[in-house]
């Protein structure tokens, strides 16, 4: 081993995980991907070894804590398709709940007591009022987001009976790729509104469908709180220290405090590519709320990395990767 502290991070072959893995690697950390890679892609694994394993399964979720020693945990691994979660709630609860609870069971069988979980602002459902506190109610209108939210219940138990402390990160609309280039969104079945326009641009995809324009918004359109990817995985990061130097646990949202309507993503993608967005019109998604921004005012005991999240950073940082991603595709149909 490179004598570098371990972190076991699942979900890493994905498109947050393995963003994360580059900001762990960066900061000095080994990241080791536990993953079933049901999602997530074996070459996005490039900054530490690779566990193919399912959190479902207790020996392989046992296996890779004692071959590999954790300081930590980083946990990505969740089903997260809200449309989905509505149709299929049993597989998301026994997935993203009995999932993590494998997790923070074998956490406490090998003495890790640090543990950084991937939640959403879905546990907010439809929020009182905008942008959304912290302290806000919680009250998730899809399976998804209630799964994440029992996760938040289940880690201040296991906090409270075990002493392994915690960040839940309740990010808002992850967007954006690497900066350098190197990892991005690539999956086959694809829900974010930034991928699938870039793809459709392309014609990689088809039309991008905008899914609802009778909203109580501005122009009809749901308001959502980007934050680039790459500020996601710092914020990680930091949480990460501030547990490992024996912080409290703590809940944070992660977000910009801007928000923007598809429509205006849709014309910021057109002014940055020189291209117009193929689209057409359907109805709502099911369990999608309004509006969605983060109140990033408050006090955090982490930094809120915003330095790669202006609109046009993460829609051209986004561009250039599917570019890229579309003519390698082209180079090795």
């Amino acid at each position: 081993m490179s004598g570098r502290p371990v972190v076991l991070v699942t979900g890493g072959a994905g498109y947050i995980g393995s963003h994360a893995c580059k900001a762990l690697a960066a900061a000095g950390y080994l990241p080791v991907t536990f993953d079933n890679l049901s999602t997530g892609n074996r070459w996005a694994v490039r900054w530490g070894p690779l566990e193919v394993g399912d959190i479902l399964d207790m020996n392989r979720v046992n296996e890779a804590f004692g071959k590999h020693r954790p300081v930590a945990v980083m946990h990505f691994a969740a089903l997260a398709l809200v449309g989905e979660s509505m149709q299929e709630p049993g597989r998301y609860y026994r997935n993203n709940v009995t999932g993590t609870i494998n997790l923070l069971d074998a956490a406490r069988a090998h003495d890790v007591r640090a543990f950084v979980f991937s939640s959403t602002c879905a546990t907010y459902g439809v929020p009182e009022t905008v942008p959304i506190r912290e302290d806000a109610p919680q009250r998730p209108v899809n399976p998804y987001g209630a799964s994440k939210l029992m996760v938040e219940r289940l880690l201040a138990d296991y906090d409270m009976a075990y002493g392994i402390r915690y960040a839940a990160l309740r990010y808002f609309n992850a967007a954006g790729a690497d900066p350098e280039g190197e990892i991005g969104e690539a999956r086959a079945v694809e829900t974010h509104l930034i991928p699938l326009m870039l793809d459709a641009i392309l014609g990689t995809r088809p039309p991008l469908v905008v899914m609802g324009t009778d909203y109580p918004t501005p122009d009809g359109t749901a308001v959502r709180d980007y934050i680039h990817v790459a500020d996601l995985a710092e914020a990680h990061v930091a949480a990460l220290q501030r547990l490992l130097e024996g912080g409290a646990s703590l809940k944070a949202n992660l977000g910009t405090g801007a928000g923007y309507s598809v429509k205006e993503i849709v014309a910021a993608a057109e002014a940055i590519t020189g291209r117009t967005v193929p689209l057409t019109y359907g109805p709502r998604r099911p369990g999608d709320p309004p509006r969605l921004v983060a109140d990033v005012t408050g006090p955090c005991p982490i930094p809120r990395a915003t330095r790669h999240s202006a609109l046009e950073t993460i829609i051209g940082s986004a561009w250039r990767w599917h570019r890229e991603k579309a003519a390698r595709a082209a180079r090795c149909p």
